[in-house]
């Protein structure tokens, strides 16, 4: 499960960098909440700075 969420959490900030989207944009892209999205954001962070 902690797989998905990286990939999906990396997916989301990959689409927002290319696309120049919105939290709001990727939310809609992805069929997930914006808080979502403020999550997974979160996930990527940490695991950057690991």
């Amino acid at each position: 499960m902690k797989q998905d969420l990286e990939e999906r959490a990396a997916a989301v900030a990959r689409y927002i960098i290319e696309n120049r989207a919105t939290v709001r944009m990727a939310a809609k892209e992805f069929g997930i909440s914006k808080s979502t999205v403020h999550k997974d954001g979160g996930v990527i962070i940490r695991i950057e700075f690991q």
